[in-house]
């Protein structure tokens, strides 16, 4: 078992903390910091918590370290593109030529950055620059504009 001592004003901190924090996370952490510093028993503090023992031992060395300021910090991961780093080439070429498909986009991305990616990558990422798909209409084939033209006029009536 990990031996730590607390002082009263980290105690009460952690108590504030567990509550009133607004992630939900750092509640957390400083509920399972808070029991450690009452006394229960680390088997305990897992099963009422819900974590395991190494989350446990990981949020006594943060705190350890650095105090309850650690505790306090996130670090979620957030995966990153590589397009990301080309956004605001690709987003002015695409602004003055629309591509007219994601295929189309597709291999204009890889000519000008080199990245290949499959279409669901680059679906995505036109998305998150603010481009949308286009709503195309279709002309019939066989339309004869004469003849509608004369049908609008002998066969509606103006009232």
């Amino acid at each position: 078992m990990l031996q730590i001592s607390f002082t009263e004003a980290d105690k009460a901190a952690l108590h504030y903390g567990r509550y009133h924090h607004p992630h939900p996370c750092v509640q957390r952490k400083m509920e399972t910091l808070w029991l450690k510093s009452q006394g229960f028993r680390h088997k305990d503090i897992c099963r009422v918590v819900g974590i395991t023992g190494t989350t446990l031992t990981t949020y006594v060395r943060t705190y350890q370290e650095g105090g309850i300021e650690a505790l306090k910090t996130l670090s979620f991961n957030k995966p990153r593109s590589a397009l990301d780093d080309h956004r605001d080439t690709l987003e002015d070429y695409f602004r003055k030529n629309p591509p007219a498909s994601v295929g189309h986009a597709m291999a204009e991305i890889e000519r000008l950055t080199g990245l290949k990616r499959n279409k669901e990558r680059v679906r995505q990422f036109l998305k998150r620059i603010g481009m949308k798909c286009r709503k195309v209409g279709t002309v019939p084939a066989k339309a004869d504009v004469e003849k509608q033209a004369d049908f609008k006029k002998k066969s509606w009536s103006r009232v």
